[in-house]
């Protein structure tokens, strides 16, 4: 049995088969999940687990070197994105239209959808090269 980490086994095995550059997108749990791309669903009830809960659990084994949001979540969502920023400290965010962020999913490993309600709650994960963070 593992002894720390991520004892979700779908999300620990994406996490450790990803290679340089590959993503995966933590969601919320209106995000269509595109046929081609593997869901690992967490959502249990409305805001369980929460979306940045999810992040920060991710983030703990995850190099990260860029990051995906749609530019809706400014408006409609800004304590996230002011969530997601802390998180991710000095890794770059990159603004998408929702519809090239949806679309961009599609070339994901894995969307993992929480049960955030806040809309536009997520965020795509660019992996980064070992040792390298942001």
């Amino acid at each position: 049995m593992k002894k720390v980490g991520i004892i979700n086994a779908p999300i620990s095995t994406v996490i450790a088969h990803l290679g340089h550059t590959d993503m995966v997108t933590v969601a919320d749990a209106g995000l269509p999940v595109p046929n081609t791309t593997q869901r690992i669903d967490l959502a249990l009830k409305p805001g369980v687990p929460g979306f940045l809960e999810t992040l920060e659990v991710v983030l703990s084994e995850m190099f990260v070197e860029k990051a995906y949001v749609s530019e809706d979540i400014l408006t409609k969502s800004p304590q996230m994105y002011a969530g997601i920023h802390q998180l991710l400290g000095d890794v770059p965010i990159q603004l998408l239209t929702h519809t090239e962020f949806k679309k961009l999913t599609g070339s994901t490993r894995a969307i993992i959808r929480t049960g955030e309600f806040s809309p536009y709650s997520n965020v795509i994960l660019v992996a980064g090269a070992w040792g390298f963070n942001g």
